[in-house]
């Protein structure tokens, strides 16, 4: 038998200590790395088109099964590529909706809001109008997000209705069928525009049902006791990067709240937060992929 004396059992056990950190350091780096490459180049460019079927009080039998696709933050061309653009536009033609919603933040406005900056982002907003006019469906409305007005609103404005796409900025329109009609209502950004609820709500709905578009979710809890029966939002990218078991840690200001999904508020209020199929701050989304929601209005039993 070979006997291996103190000094050299002790050099064999620091080196084999000294080969596992490395060998730790070299996965956790592959693991880094791999995650990285997976959340920016896989999921930031993966689809998740969301079924929601929700009821609505009032919903006249003309508008049962009526489908709403709803595409929010886009953030053209800091990291949404156009050729991504053009593939979402693509499944939302093939999805064929009775209505399609835009729930804001076109554009992004750089930290940097340097002039060159500015006027890069408004030519990304008519790059970015220029890629929805190829929506098909006739009723297609937007509204403004916090992006969009900080970087130049009427030039945003401009883009989307030049290219036939109406803007909601407090103000309401008619959505007929049947010899009945549902209302449409949007909101100016919550943030850095002057939403105005009481304008932008139908007068003499009579009690119709009112979809409202208001870019950030948490003021939702404004609209309670109003005569709205679904609000529709953005603005959060439902925490962009999830980490298991943590809530997410970046979430923007009036998007804390009401992080994604439907939420049932007060006084019959429903408000569906979509997670935008952009990113912002970094290229990364985990565990909370790109989203376009086909919402089925059924009527309440």
């Amino acid at each position: 038998m070979i006997e291996t004396s103190p000094a050299e059992s002790t050099s064999q056990t620091s080196s084999t200590r000294r080969l596992t950190r490395r060998r730790f350091l070299a996965l956790s780096a592959s693991g880094v790395a791999g995650m990285a490459l997976y959340s920016g180049e896989v999921e930031r460019h993966l689809i998740d088109v969301t079924p929601r079927t929700i009821a609505l009080p009032g919903l006249p039998d003309a508008f049962a099964g009526f489908r709403i696709v709803q595409l929010s933050d886009i953030h053209l061309e800091e990291f949404t590529e156009a050729f991504f653009l053009e593939e979402v536009v693509r499944k939302m033609n093939a999805l064929q909706p009775d209505m399609v919603v835009l729930t804001g933040d076109f554009v992004t406005r750089s930290p940097a809001s340097s002039p060159a900056s500015i006027r890069s982002s408004i030519a990304a907003g008519y790059r970015c109008a220029e890629l929805l006019s190829k929506l098909t469906c006739p009723l297609t409305y937007a509204i403004l997000g916090n992006h969009d007005v900080l970087v130049a609103r009427a030039a945003i404005q401009d883009a989307l209705v030049s290219h036939g796409i109406p803007v909601l900025a407090n103000r309401s329109v008619a959505i007929e069928r049947g010899g009945h009609r549902i209302w449409l209502a949007g909101l100016d950004d919550a943030l850095f525009g002057r939403p105005d609820l009481s304008q932008a709500l139908p007068r003499g709905a009579a009690g119709e049902p009112v979809i409202l578009l208001s870019h950030e979710p948490d003021f939702a809890d404004q609209v309670v006791g109003h005569p709205v029966s679904l609000i529709l939002s953005g603005h959060t990218h439902g925490g962009q990067v999830r980490i298991p078991w943590m809530r997410p840690f970046d979430l923007p200001v009036l998007g804390k709240k009401y992080i994604e999904g439907h939420f049932r508020l007060g006084n019959g209020l429903q408000l569906y937060v979509n997670r935008g199929i952009g990113t912002v701050g970094v290229p990364f989304r985990f565990r909370c992929p790109p989203e376009l929601t086909v919402i089925t209005l059924k009527q309440d039993a």
